[in-house]
């Protein structure tokens, strides 16, 4: 029998959950590496890294649905905003963030945020 739209629904919803603890993952590492580059006076734009990351994850990509290019394209928006993390903390830009660094460092949750 086929699954109901709210079945399908409600996996895409536990996904989203799964992705969301998953970036906010990836944030908190980006939030180290920001502060060990500012502590070795490492500039924050390494593009030679990013090209590394984004050959990483299209050949994953082969995996699933999506191809190389939607992956590349989604991880390049995950990689701006880790890059804006780091300049937060580097820099002290604010950069428009919604969600402190700190909280994003300690594990925790900014009661200030607009979500």
């Amino acid at each position: 029998m086929a699954r109901s739209l709210d079945d399908l629904r409600e996996d895409i919803d536990r996904v989203d959950e799964v992705l969301v603890r998953l970036l906010n993952e990836r944030a908190r590492v980006a939030c180290e590496i920001g502060r060990l580059k500012k502590d070795l006076g490492i500039e924050v734009y390494q593009p030679d890294r990013e090209k590394q990351v984004l050959a990483h994850v299209r050949g994953i990509a082969a995996e699933g649905p999506l191809g190389s290019d939607a992956i590349a394209r989604l991880f390049e928006r995950i990689i701006d905003e880790a890059r804006r993390l780091e300049r937060q903390l580097v820099h002290g830009e604010d950069g428009g963030a919604d969600y402190s660094t700190e909280a994003l460092a300690s594990g925790g949750h900014d009661d200030t945020s607009a979500d």
